[in-house]
């Protein structure tokens, strides 16, 4: 698949590495299963799907339910003939489907409910291939009078890590050394190391979204890579309101900046909505994160390789899905001449008390590597501050605890006591920075571009 190309009406389609679970997926399920490729809106799931469709069949059919017609959408609710409904969708489509050589795209599936049931039998007769796509509005909020197909499997898709950033801009040297030096355990040089965090707080500041990505590529301006992020949460928020019609959603989603700001050990949701609880906000807090626009990360009670079983689902922090969206997001009410974080990341003359944005990059980049997020805070001894270790991964039946430094990094003191009270349990301890590979005998200094090999 090429790194870029046009797709006609000023769409442009990036190499993404989903491309290859969808290879993957067709290789072993030999239409056995339905993909559901799961994710928030505008990063890139029909794109990348209907592309997948080009190359690898001989025809198929895209069923954007966010524009069907009712009768596209009534032939779903009664599907005990199939040859009808085959026969329907190829000429309402205009397409001649070839057994086991079509693909029919279910895009926004979960505005068509019926049609993600009717996926079971439609798998049964193993006539085509089927990918489905939802995004943003739970699913789970238009599947409770249906049957869900155990014959779906799930991939979730994110925004455009900083390895695929490095293919869109033209980059495909960097990303493979990075991979080597870190295999090594061993830096990439200062030089290369400053060409290495110029690209990569460019990427903080564009972001992963196709659409601000494409728009960067084309006009290197700023203000408008800018616009199109607020239009992308614009989206967003219009879409809360259909989540939730009082607007607590939207209210929780446009504070996770202010949140972070704030240090706190936890995400306060009764600072954002008065005489609320943490407790009594499950159902939504469960509905934003199952949005994929943010990033919930647990604190886990008990830090042991068992994470998910000890996660304290009242005790969380919020993140968005994507750092380029969060710089916006920071000063959505304001021009974009006044959002001075452009210039300062850039330039490396961020302030230390902007730091979370750096926290927020690690938390994006360990989410599209597969990992649940967690974090654990712990009593000092001599004050009334806590210990705090900012992500914790498994690995190997062991703990990795990270502490993320945008700024001075060589004090890590919640890293170094969290070393102290579960060495046993730790395999690797890693300070997230902003300079070159370094090891001690305690620590793992990892470059930011790194994190998501870990």
């Amino acid at each position: 698949m090429p790194k870029i190309k046009n797709a006609g009406a000023g769409r442009v389609i990036f190499k993404r590495k989903i491309y290859d679970k969808l290879l993957e997926w067709k290789r072993e399920s030999d239409g056995r299963s339905a993909l559901l490729v799961e994710g928030a809106r505008r990063i890139g799931k029909s794109t990348i799907v209907e592309e997948f469709a080009k190359n690898e069949y001989e025809s198929y059919i895209l069923i954007d339910f966010a524009a069907a017609s009712r009768s596209v959408r009534e032939l779903f609710e009664d599907v005990s003939d199939l040859n009808y409904l085959f026969l329907q969708l190829q000429l309402q489509f205009r397409v001649d489907l070839v057994e086991r050589r079509s693909l029919i795209i279910f895009d926004e599936v979960q505005l068509c409910p019926m049609a993600r049931q009717a996926v079971k039998q439609l798998v049964k007769d193993h006539r085509y291939d089927y990918i489905e796509t939802g995004s943003l509005i739970s699913i789970r909020m238009n599947v409770k009078d249906i049957l869900i197909p155990s014959e779906e499997r799930r991939v979730s898709m994110y925004p455009m890590d900083f390895e695929e950033f490095l293919w869109a801009v033209g980059d495909r040297v960097s990303f493979p050394l990075i991979r080597r030096c870190f295999e090594a355990g061993m830096g990439v040089g200062q030089q290369v190391n400053r060409k290495l965090m110029r690209d990569f707080r460019l990427y903080m500041l564009v972001g992963g979204m196709p659409q601000a990505v494409s728009e960067f590529i084309s006009t290197n301006n700023f203000r408008k890579v800018d616009l199109i992020k607020r239009d992308i949460l614009s989206l967003y928020e219009a879409d809360f309101k259909k989540i939730d019609p009082t607007g607590r959603a939207t209210l929780l989603f446009d504070a996770v900046p202010a949140q972070l700001n704030k240090n706190a050990s936890r995400y306060q949701v009764s600072g954002v909505l008065e005489n609320a609880r943490a407790g009594d906000l499950l159902e939504l807090i469960a509905e934003l994160t199952d949005s994929r626009t943010v990033l919930a990360a647990y604190h886990v009670n008990d830090p042991n390789a068992g994470l998910s079983a000890n996660k304290d689902l009242a005790r969380f922090k919020l993140y968005l899905c994507d750092t380029g969206l969060f710089t916006t997001l920071m000063f959505k009410d304001r021009d974009f001449t006044e959002n001075e974080l452009y210039e300062k990341l850039l330039n490396d003359k961020l302030s230390a008390n902007l730091g979370y944005l750096y926290e927020n990059v690690v938390a994006q980049q360990l989410a599209a590597s597969g990992n649940e997020l967690f974090y654990y805070t712990f009593p000092t001894e001599a004050s009334r501050h806590n210990y705090e270790v900012d992500f914790i991964v498994a690995r190997r039946n062991k703990i990795c605890p990270l502490e993320v430094k945008s700024s001075g990094y060589r004090a890590h003191a919640s890293l170094d006591a969290f070393g102290e009270k579960f060495s046993g349990r730790i395999l690797n301890k890693y300070v997230v920075y902003t300079k070159d590979y370094a090891e001690d005998q305690d620590n793992i200094y990892l470059p930011v571009y790194m994190t998501s090999l870990i």
